[in-house]
């Protein structure tokens, strides 16, 4: 793309972040809204737009409406998220039926997110310009379907005066200053002047949301669901899992790219062995959530991906890929397949059902949060060396970087623990 439309770097970052400013901006507010308003309505609407803006964007060559379309679809994708996911949980009822449906709407996420770079990968080989149309399609198709599929369900009528629109100012300018903030930090510096002077806003913003949240008589987002142990626990997982496993991610590719020469086609099928998994073991991974709870599930599967990342400290130029780095895509497979559908449970478990948009907003922000942070600080490490990435060489600050990687594995792992003592110690209170 950047060769063809004679774009700059700065450009073409752009075009990538411009969708998720977008997506992680707007995931509380799409789920909140999608609550209130209807999540059918909202879901079709919201899928119809990402359509038509992937087909449209395949057909500009001027870079600002790129940029301006990639976030339309990111915007889009916030509202379809929280609303799709939302749909599931109260189709079904509060048990088992509920934690199979979204143990594979889980399973469907995460096969979609890895076999998306297989995909992807093909697609780049063919033009960018198919690569950003190809989504367009299948939206539509999604659309056509969810109108004959998606059952329609009864809802409050809610009234503008009612609708907190300072609410959802504050805390939607407050998460898009936030990511800006954090997709700029590796070009500005991390403690450049514009770097601080946005997180200073986004924590300014956030905390005018909870002033206003606490006294607005139908608040965007109800302070008190926060109080759940359950919910913060399910939140905190989201965001070490995905955010790890994010960075984990563009630091191979980066690896296999520039120091290994792989082709782009090549390093997407070495992230293939950890979606097998979830292909497999994803559909029965109801029955075992269901005997082993899903807090030890999470805690099992991000004890796995914390040992597939340790393990790829072995990493050598000259080992081949089954030595170096299968078993890590192994472990992080059963990871995943574990603990991805149990953080998607766990984080609308015992929540009403008018508010199960709200949280599964919540989840879906930190895990874009989680992702936007640590891809901001690993890609602040990998460039605070002045050494070029040489063939056939470690990456520069290559395992400084995986360290924090594993760092932050290890910081769900020791949270998911704490809360499953502390969940322990109150059942046996309530016993006696």
């Amino acid at each position: 793309m950047g060769s063809e439309l004679h774009l700059s770097t700065g450009t073409l970052q752009w075009i990538v972040n411009a969708y998720i400013l977008g997506y992680g901006g707007f995931l509380l507010l799409g789920g909140r809204v999608s609550d209130l308003i209807g999540r059918r309505q909202v879901f079709l609407i919201a899928v119809a737009v990402f359509g038509l803006a992937s087909i449209v964007s395949a057909l500009m060559s001027n870079e600002m409406t790129l940029i301006a379309l990639r976030l339309v679809k990111g915007i889009a994708a916030g509202f379809t998220v929280p609303a799709g996911m939302s749909i599931v949980s109260t189709t079904f009822a509060e048990g088992p039926a509920r934690m199979k449906a979204l143990s594979i709407y889980s399973i469907f996420g995460t096969t979609g997110f890895a076999l998306g770079l297989v995909l992807g990968g093909v697609l780049t080989e063919l033009g960018w310009r198919i690569t950003l149309f190809a989504p367009g399609p299948l939206a539509i198709i999604i659309f056509l379907l969810g109108l004959r599929l998606i059952p329609r369900s009864t809802r409050e009528r809610v009234t503008l005066k009612q609708f907190d629109l300072w609410g959802a100012l504050t805390i939607t300018g407050s998460l898009l200053l936030l990511v800006y903030a954090l997709v700029e930090a590796p070009v500005q510096g991390w403690t450049s002047f514009w770097t601080i002077a946005l997180l200073v806003a986004s924590v300014a913003l956030m905390v005018a949301f909870v002033l206003v949240e606490r006294k607005h008589p139908h608040p965007l987002v109800r302070i008190g669901i926060l109080r759940s142990a359950t919910l913060r626990n399910a939140n905190l997982a989201a965001m070490t899992l995905l955010g790890s496993f994010m960075a984990f991610q563009f630091i191979v590719t980066i690896y296999l790219q520039d120091s290994l020469r792989w082709a782009p086609l090549w390093v997407a099928l070495a992230f293939l062995p950890s979606s097998l998994f979830q292909v497999v073991f994803g559909p029965r991974i109801d029955k075992v959530m269901k005997r082993l709870g899903t807090v030890v599930a999470i805690l099992i599967g991000l004890t796995s991906v914390s040992v597939g990342y340790l393990l790829f400290f072995r990493v050598d130029p000259s080992l081949p890929y089954w030595n170096f780095l299968l078993a890590t895509m192994i472990l992080i497979g059963i990871g995943f397949v574990l603990a991805f559908p149990a953080v998607n449970v766990q984080g609308t478990f015992g929540v009403a059902p008018q508010e199960q948009g709200l949280a599964s907003g919540l989840v879906n922000t930190s895990l874009q949060i989680g992702g936007a942070v640590s891809l901001a600080i690993i890609t602040a490490v990998l460039n605070s060396s002045n050494e070029s990435t040489q063939q056939n060489q470690l990456l520069p600050n290559m395992h400084t970087a995986m360290a924090i990687v594993a760092g932050l594995a290890l910081l769900g792992v020791l949270a998911t623990l704490i809360h499953l003592l502390n969940s322990s110690r109150e059942n046996k209170k309530e016993i006696k």
